[in-house]
């Protein structure tokens, strides 16, 4: 993947590390909605692989029910969204706190019915979802939010519900994005009542992060 180095704001730039994502000092990394606003405002996408990756197609493509309540958080260009779209999907949710992807989003999907584009905080975000696609948002925030992203994915799934998706396999020495284990998400995951049913490297990874990712699904008790 190509690295890009454009300037963010006065004396900060970003660079993609080689899974393609995007890398800033640890001094200036305030990750609020000016963060990413500027790194959109940049072109700084490099968690944006353009497409729906692998493991999660498949994993859509096992899901019957097209009125299922669907959420995507921190759902960037939204290609997951889209595709359930095309699949017949009609229920989705999409959130960001960027107001450029935002303005990206509603242009994008002007004339598409099913879909609900909200700019906002996922952490402040009230409903009921039968499914919430994990996509590169764990790992964008704060690990210091870990746990009340998990309890946020309890309080939002319906029971029975799933959460699922892709989570790094490894660390970074500086982020976004932040790594870490399946011994670490586990706990964290059950803690908040969400019963991980599956949790395992994958092989549906685009190739720069292939060994590198765990798919996983965990379960609303």
């Amino acid at each position: 993947m190509e690295e890009l180095t454009p300037k963010i704001e006065e004396g900060l730039s970003c660079t993609m590390d080689e899974n393609g994502c995007c890398i800033v000092p640890d001094d200036k990394n305030q990750l609020d909605w000016a963060y990413w606003d500027n790194q959109w405002a940049a072109g700084q996408t490099g968690w944006d692989i353009g497409y729906v990756a692998p493991a999660l197609k498949e994993w859509f493509d096992s899901i019957i029910d097209k009125s299922a309540a669907i959420l995507i958080p921190g759902c960037g260009n939204a290609y997951e969204a889209e595709y359930f779209l095309n699949k017949g999907f009609n229920n989705i949710t999409v959130i960001d706190i960027a107001p450029s992807a935002v303005r990206i989003l509603k242009e994008k999907f002007k004339n598409r019915e099913g879909i609900r584009i909200l700019e906002g905080d996922f952490f402040k975000h009230e409903g009921e979802y039968d499914v919430i696609v994990e996509q590169t948002f764990f790992c964008a925030i704060d690990p210091s939010l870990r746990e009340n992203y998990c309890e946020q994915m309890a309080r939002l799934l319906k029971k029975d519900g799933i959460l699922g998706g892709l989570l790094f396999d490894r660390t970074f020495e500086q982020g976004p994005p932040f790594g870490g284990c399946k011994c670490e998400y586990t706990p964290l995951f059950h803690k908040s009542g969400l019963e991980v049913t599956e949790m395992n490297i994958t092989d549906g990874s685009i190739p720069e992060r292939m060994g590198t990712e765990l798919f996983f699904k965990s379960r609303s008790n």
